[in-house]
């Protein structure tokens, strides 16, 4: 999705929360919003549904929307900088993916793994991160993403050849 679409998703979910519904509740609203300033790297989308999405995964026992939330969380905390909670916050989005077998989901948190162990100047982590995310995208035939995460594995073998 474009840049502008997702702006365009996101006025119009917040919308959507301050409108009583039958068919959506705010927690699945959250969800959206998070997962979408993860993918625009929105520090303030991250900061506002995130916990939101936390608290209301807590609360309903929902592990794939506290899985969503871990991953929105180690993004936001990767982009401050916070590298080491990051990796924690994503391997606790990991550990749910896996054990729902929402190999996408996984997959796009492995992703987010390897960007953190890249920022770390971890490239033997990001690597192990990257392919793990490469073979689950080529698998499910999501070419877009195995797209991006094969660009990002091979700048590492551009790197060691150079």
């Amino acid at each position: 999705m474009a840049q502008g679409e997702f702006a365009l998703v996101r006025e119009i979910l917040e919308k959507a929360i301050q409108r009583p519904s039958v068919i959506v509740s705010d927690h699945d609203v959250y969800a959206v919003l998070a997962d979408a300033a993860v993918q625009q790297r929105d520090t303030d989308g991250l900061r506002q549904y995130a916990p939101l999405l936390e608290e209301a995964a807590v609360s309903l026992e929902h592990n794939l929307y506290l899985a969503t939330a871990h991953r929105a969380w180690g993004v936001l905390r990767r982009l401050e900088g916070q590298y080491a909670l990051a990796e924690i916050r994503l391997l606790k989005a990991v550990t749910l993916f896996e054990g729902l077998g929402t190999r996408w989901q996984l997959g796009r948190t492995r992703f987010e793994l390897g960007e953190t162990a890249a920022k770390r100047s971890q490239p033997a982590q990001a690597k192990q991160h990257y392919a793990t995310a490469l073979t689950l995208f080529e698998e499910m035939g999501a070419m877009s993403d195995a797209t991006r995460t094969r660009d990002a594995l091979s700048s590492y073998s551009a790197e060691e050849s150079s």
